[in-house]
């Protein structure tokens, strides 16, 4: 199942997570209550978690860990995208229409899916409309995400209002946002 889920690196864990400031605290206590409380909400509206803001803070550490935590500990499929490569796949394949649809389908029907980086570097027009396709399958058939991006909440409702405030009611009761500011980057902390 781990090979499966395109997570490439099963060294993520809760138990190793560097818990340097009181934001790093707060975001371990979120993640480890959403994974406590997954399976309760899994069917629901609310049954997502988001981690966004800050550079270097942890997220994409702390999103991982949740996902081989479900993988592992609850025996339930996660797929991993990671955003820019997900995305650059799918539009230099949009023609093939097969491979397009297949991928797609991987991503949109997913038990769990973990987007990581969402929204990272330049996007497009087709960017939003792949992201849509995506996010307003799982929202309608209420599947859940784990997601961490550089935006906060009101860059993504900027970004795309449609996908944003999909993100937003999905992910309402877990939503890590992670002020902007050079000390919650734990890759420059000073030893």
């Amino acid at each position: 199942m781990f090979y499966k889920s395109g997570i490439k690196d099963d060294s993520y864990t809760f138990s190793n997570f560097n818990e340097w400031n009181d934001i790093s605290k707060m975001m371990k206590k979120v993640a480890t209550e959403y994974f406590k409380n997954f399976m309760q909400i899994k069917n629901s509206r609310q049954n997502s978690i988001a981690f966004v803001g800050q550079v270097g803070c942890g997220k994409t550490h702390l999103t991982a860990a949740l996902g081989l935590n479900i993988l592992k500990s609850k025996r339930i499929s996660v797929v991993y995208l990671s955003y820019r490569d997900v995305i650059t796949e799918l539009k230099q394949n949009m023609t093939d229409e097969e491979f397009y649809k297949k991928q797609i389908s991987k991503y949109q029907n997913a038990k769990v899916l973990l987007i990581d980086d969402l929204l990272k570097g330049k996007t497009t027009d087709s960017d939003k409309n792949i992201m849509f396709e995506i996010i307003n399958y799982r929202y309608i058939n209420h599947l859940p995400i784990i997601v961490s991006s550089e935006y906060d909440i009101n860059a993504l409702l900027n970004f795309d209002e449609a996908i944003g405030s999909r993100i937003y009611e999905m992910c309402k009761n877990y939503i890590v946002e992670i002020p902007k500011d050079i000390s919650n980057n734990f890759r420059l902390k000073q030893e």
